[in-house]
């Protein structure tokens, strides 16, 4: 089941059936679906990096807000040759020109009244009369070398969509607009739990035990995506810690690595039905990651359940997790990746999607190897994941890249 929100998108709630081995496809739009943007919030620009524009940025002001020039030179009123009297620096203003005065200006400096254009240094010549008086020699051409008021936006001017994720770039129009705060959504909150006895967080892998990969990997992906990590820790393999430790985060998403399938302490899927979770995706026809899942929680927080192998988790990230930290954030990401004609065959699996690391060449992308669930080495590489079908694509067909954060 699932409730329509104002837009007119199904939303899941608590209540929807459970997709077991869905498609790879539903399995990403299910996660899409499941939860809405976040409260807006009104941030300071120095608090708004990451996060994802609510409303429309548009313009508080003309861009530039006045004539600018747009070279180190003389500001010019008619014809030549001109009298030269006093110079205009950034950020001064300067007594109207009448026809046949220049004034030295600066880049950026505000175009003098009267002004018809800008002679750029290195095409001016000075001489200097009896008196003291210099005379500017060049040819200038109206509005030569001169930023218009407006050249850019105009006031009210809509310069961004909401949706938009707030870059530095963004962060720096704003500001030029005239912005001192802006609209976004708050921030999800994500704690990540990593599940398991065997794994150790430095030195070198022992008798039985293995370097978490996961732990360094998600947090700067997370953080991609829009989202803020409140806290990370290790779970022992065991039902109680798992169970309280879920019950009690405080976090939009619980993400946990490992514990997805079925094996001897693999306690997930008991621990959520203990917390009062419902899973809505269990389970995905895609390779590797089949086993990650998609729960909605108490209190409308959700858990995303990812594999313990590597590549099979990154696969479960991009699958689940990512497209509903992108809900929740407000944060309007295509809904399909790119399509590229592919350099090479990419064998796919009978009935399953594949997600094989690409890396991108004047060819076209091509596969990179060491591609098992558990390898890392070909991801390292990669460029993005290549969405393969069943049954494979062969060279020159168009593949769906999912771009790595």
């Amino acid at each position: 089941m699932g409730t329509a929100d104002p837009t007119g998108e199904v939303r899941l709630t608590s209540a929807a059936p459970t997709l077991r081995g869905c498609p790879w496809p539903l399995a990403r739009r299910t996660a899409r679906a499941a939860a809405g943007p976040l409260p807006v919030e009104r941030a300071p620009l120095d608090a708004a990096a990451g996060r994802t524009l609510a409303e429309p940025l548009a313009a508080l002001t003309d861009l530039p807000a006045f004539d600018t020039s747009a070279m180190d030179g003389w500001a010019v009123a008619g014809p030549g040759p001109w009298r030269l009297s006093g110079r205009v620096l950034a950020g001064q203003r300067c007594a109207p020109l009448a026809d046949g005065a220049a004034v030295e200006i600066a880049t950026g400096a505000q175009l003098p009244p009267g002004a018809t254009g800008v002679l750029r240094r290195e095409h001016g010549t000075l001489t200097e009369l009896p008196g003291g008086t210099a005379v500017l020699h060049g040819e200038v051409g109206p509005g030569q070398d001169v930023r218009p008021r407006g050249q850019e936006c105009g006031r009210g001017e809509e310069l961004l969509p909401a949706g938009v994720a707030v870059t530095p770039a963004v962060l720096g129009l704003a500001a030029a607009a005239g912005h001192d705060l802006l609209a976004v959504h708050r921030r999800p909150t994500v704690e990540l739990l990593v599940l398991g006895d065997e794994l150790l967080t430095s030195g070198l892998p022992g008798p039985g035990r293995v370097r978490d990969a996961l732990g360094p990997l998600l947090p700067p992906w997370l953080a991609a995506a829009g989202a803020e990590l409140i806290g990370s820790r290790y779970v022992r393999d065991d039902f109680g810690l798992l169970r309280d430790a879920i019950r009690h985060s405080p976090a939009d998403l619980v993400l946990t690595t490992g514990g997805t399938a079925s094996g001897p302490v693999d306690f997930l899927h008991a621990a959520l039905e203990a917390t009062g979770g419902h899973p809505l995706v269990d389970g995905v026809a895609v390779r590797p990651g089949h086993p990650m899942l998609l729960a909605a929680l108490p209190g409308g927080r959700h858990l995303v359940g990812l594999p313990g192998n590597p590549l099979a988790a990154v696969a479960g990230a991009l699958t689940l997790a990512l497209p509903l930290l992108h809900a929740l954030s407000g944060r309007a990401v295509p809904v399909t990746g790119p399509l590229e004609p592919l350099a090479e065959a990419l064998p796919g699996h009978p009935v399953d999607t594949r997600l094989h690391p690409v890396r991108r060449t004047a060819a076209g992308p091509t596969p990179l190897p060491h591609d098992g669930p558990a390898m890392l080495r070909g991801l390292a590489r990669a460029e993005a994941l290549a969405v393969v079908p069943p049954g494979g694509l062969a060279a020159g067909e168009c593949a769906e890249l999912l771009p790595l954060p």
